[in-house]
């Protein structure tokens, strides 16, 4: 036997915020120095964090400069990375199971194949939940990956190249419903009328920000409902300043083409219809080898992040379900996914030289809304006895800034992301404010 093959085998599987900060981590300090052999999995060959997916919707975000290559952070990071979408799990040999592989033409190129495991991280993250809402799939854009904003971005494209080309249609205005007032959707509102501008100054002269009708759609009484009341009703007030339409206390029955019907009937017209209402886990997650799932399918996990039936097995992010010692839940934010990820990587090092593992315990350290150019608002140190910081403005986008800023030295380095902020800076020399195709 190699001496590779003898060493501990740690496979995450999910390379979103947290499954790749965790990777990071574990391939630095395990897996260059030999001690583990450390294996990320992801569907995708690239990785763009998930709070920005809303501006590479309008254009906003260049995925040229801020993707990251899985394969070429494995090698510069220690780890190796294995293109593939988890189908199964055979906790009996502590092996994942890779669906086959397929080309373009739906023609299968390669087998399902099996990875082993001494430990297994699942940090798949979450997507949409449409709550098997009549028509969503079917009619509805999501804005869980970077291939869903790229579609909606190509339909906005065209949208506006309509009007540019024939100014005197009758249909001379391009109508957007959201529905969902989370974080995705109040920052994708106030995005896309930046946005607006911005494609007046790139060739689109004859489109304004009166030619979008945006529309805000909350089943709740009122947007941002897991954020405090504060910044809600800060949001609020920003998004209307800017001529978005926030319906409240609205729910949507059925989907169907370019329309949304409500509870009471009524029927709210669309060109591009965007589902951001609540999350689940994939479907497959679902009491997967045994493991014990809640009713959104994700993993619940114990104090030490282990699922409750498999020690070898750990969940984080958006994906696992921890509940704290006051019987509150962890939120799923991309603070939560990072402070997993931490606490992940110290249990997993335990495990690997026999130490006791640690607890997790969650910090809220506030949460910040990004309204485009016009505003940002949130609160700081909310997990102070004392209370909340409330903060908006300039100090406010610094500090959201700052969240990315964090993300990026967890899997670059602290020099590198130095240098990737000069280069983004420099680029606003040299390329458009807007990806424009």
């Amino acid at each position: 036997m190699s001496e590779q093959s003898s060493l501990p085998k740690i496979v995450v599987v999910g390379g979103g915020a947290g499954g790749l900060e965790l990777v990071t981590r574990l391939g630095r300090k395990l897996g260059r120095r030999g001690k583990a052999h450390v294996t990320l999995v992801d569907r995708n060959t690239t990785h763009i964090w998930k709070p920005l997916l809303h501006e590479l919707a309008v254009g906003a975000l260049d995925e040229g400069m801020d993707a990251v290559s899985y394969r070429g952070h494995a090698v510069a990071s220690g780890y190796y990375f294995r293109v593939g979408t988890m189908m199964d799990i055979d906790r009996e040999n502590r092996q994942i199971v890779l669906a086959p592989m397929k080309d373009e033409e739906g023609q299968e190129f390669l087998p399902a194949t099996r990875i082993d495991y001494d430990y297994l991280v699942l940090a798949l993250g979450s997507s949409s939940n449409d709550f098997n809402t009549p028509g969503v799939r079917e009619n509805c854009i999501f804005l869980d990956n970077p291939n869903q904003a790229y579609r909606f971005r190509n339909r906005l494209l065209n949208a506006f190249l309509r009007i540019q080309r024939l100014p005197t249609a009758s249909h001379d205005h391009v109508r957007i419903a959201i529905i969902g007032a989370g974080a995705t959707g109040v920052e994708l509102s106030a995005e896309l009328h930046h946005a607006t501008t911005e494609f007046h100054h790139y060739g689109f002269n004859a489109v304004s920000r009166e030619h979008l009708k945006v529309t805000l759609i909350e089943g709740g009484p009122r947007i941002l409902p897991a954020l405090p009341e504060r910044i809600s009703t800060a949001a609020h007030n920003e998004l209307v300043k800017l001529g978005v339409d926030v319906k409240l206390n609205t729910a949507i029955v059925a989907a169907e083409p370019h329309r949304l019907q409500t509870k009471e009937g009524d029927t709210i017209e669309a060109d591009l219809i965007v589902w951001a209402a609540g999350i689940k886990v994939p479907d497959f997650m679902k009491d997967i080898a045994g493991l014990e799932t809640n009713r959104i399918n994700q993993l619940v996990v114990n104090e030490f992040l282990q699922t409750t039936r498999d020690e070898h097995i750990f969940a984080i992010g958006d994906c696992a379900e921890f509940t704290q010692a006051d019987g509150k839940r962890v939120p799923p934010r991309a603070q939560s996914a990072h402070q997993m990820a931490s606490a992940c990587y110290s249990n997993l090092r335990a495990k690997v030289t026999n130490q006791p593992l640690k607890p997790f315990r969650y910090s809220d350290h506030g949460s910040l809304i990004s309204l485009a150019k016009y505003s940002t608002v949130g609160n700081l140190m909310g997990n102070l006895s004392k209370g909340s910081l409330f903060i908006e403005g300039r100090l406010a986008r610094m500090a959201y800034i700052s969240l990315y800023r964090m993300h990026q030295i967890a899997i670059h380095g602290l020099t590198k992301t130095g240098l990737i902020v000069l280069v983004s800076r420099l680029s606003r020399w040299l390329r458009p404010r807007l990806k424009l195709h």
